[in-house]
């Protein structure tokens, strides 16, 4: 009488899953004898079946009007009378022990002119300004207008600064200079997807070509109230999408992730998806990307290299063969308007401006 261990019983039975799991992928993927090599090099083993970059043609930033300052609402100014001290003292609610400070419709107070119109103008127009309204009490009075507190003009630094946070502009600042105000970038400073934020839209500008390639058409003039942006490196996620059992953000925990991992971490493929014509959106920068198709069942039948992804990849799995990236874009564009706060600044420059 044969009598089989525990052990034994064990064995057979992890055998026969096995090889249940081989029977059932044996129709995706090609059968190999025992001891087979199989070469992939050449042209015919990459997977990219297309790939098309792509532009933003976004109107950049206006060219500054004035090279000089212009006063706002928050700056302190001190004014003198040569001649007549009692002049100079600052009256009214909006002073200082320093001097006059713009309020928020622009004027300051004076003793004898009271109130007197100053934002928008440069120093020399405000000196000329209250020169005029003073030759009405005095007999040729001669003023000198200083500023003492640049505080109208405000530029935030958010991110990988080594001095983020909130500067004042005291003078019309380029963006190079703006950047140089963070005193430097960290070592994990994402420029690809840095970016320049202009009231609530993303302004059509490569600080990575500004920085890298020294593309001075990317060195527009900054207004008041503007903010750079630059990422973390460290934090980098790809968003897979479509056809496959788990969608969402996926994140690059080494920092390098291929296609089939990312597709294996959302959960693999659904059974009516069409991975031969997978659409994948890359970022380069605000301003430039990439529109790629990939032949993902190429990749998993072990007949092309795997495919490397790049922080802020959108991988699309379509359902069916789609004729044209407008489709693509026509299935996707729901998807990319629900998550477009953590997008790269390409997509949504050129996918989901108004």
């Amino acid at each position: 009488m044969r009598v089989y261990t525990r052990d034994f019983v064990l064995i057979a039975a992890m055998a026969c899953m096995i090889s249940g799991l081989l029977t059932a992928c044996a129709p995706r993927y090609k059968p190999l004898p025992a001891g087979t090599v199989q070469e992939i090099g050449g042209p015919s083993s990459t997977a990219v079946v297309t790939k098309e970059s792509v532009k933003v043609s976004g109107k950049k930033p206006d060219t500054l009007s004035t090279p000089d300052y212009l006063i706002g609402p928050g700056d302190i100014l001190l004014i003198y009378v040569y001649g007549h001290p009692d002049m100079t003292l600052p009256v009214g609610n909006n002073t200082t022990a320093k001097g006059s400070r713009v309020d928020s419709s622009g004027t300051i107070q004076l003793p004898l002119i009271g109130s007197i119109e100053v934002g928008g103008f440069t120093l020399q127009q405000a000196r000329d300004r209250i020169q005029n309204a003073f030759q009405v009490y005095l007999r040729e009075p001669s003023v000198v207008v200083e500023m003492v507190e640049f505080k109208s003009h405000p530029l935030y630094l958010l991110g990988q600064f080594k001095m983020p946070g909130t500067h004042y502009m005291d003078r019309p600042l380029t963006l190079l200079q703006g950047i140089a105000l963070g005193n430097g970038l960290d070592a994990t400073a994402n420029l690809r997807g840095a970016r320049l934020l202009r009231g609530k839209k993303i302004a059509p500008v490569d600080i990575y070509a500004l920085l890298h390639e020294g593309d001075q058409h990317q060195n527009v003039w900054l207004a008041s109230g503007d903010t750079i942006y630059v990422p973390d490196s460290s934090l980098q996620n790809v968003f897979v999408f479509g056809a496959v059992k788990n969608p969402g953000t996926i994140p690059m925990k080494t920092g390098q992730l291929y296609l089939h991992q990312a597709v294996a971490a959302a959960g693999g493929l659904r059974d009516n998806s069409y991975d031969r014509n997978t659409r994948i959106i890359r970022s380069l920068s605000p301003t430039r990307g990439e529109l790629i198709v990939v032949d993902l069942d190429k990749i998993l039948a072990g007949e092309a290299r795997p495919f490397p992804l790049m922080d802020g990849d959108i991988v699309y799995v379509p359902k069916t063969a789609l004729a044209n990236w407008n489709d693509a874009i026509s299935e996707i564009l729901p998807t990319l308007q629900a998550i477009s706060a953590i997008l790269n600044p390409f997509v949504q420059i050129k996918y989901l401006s108004d």
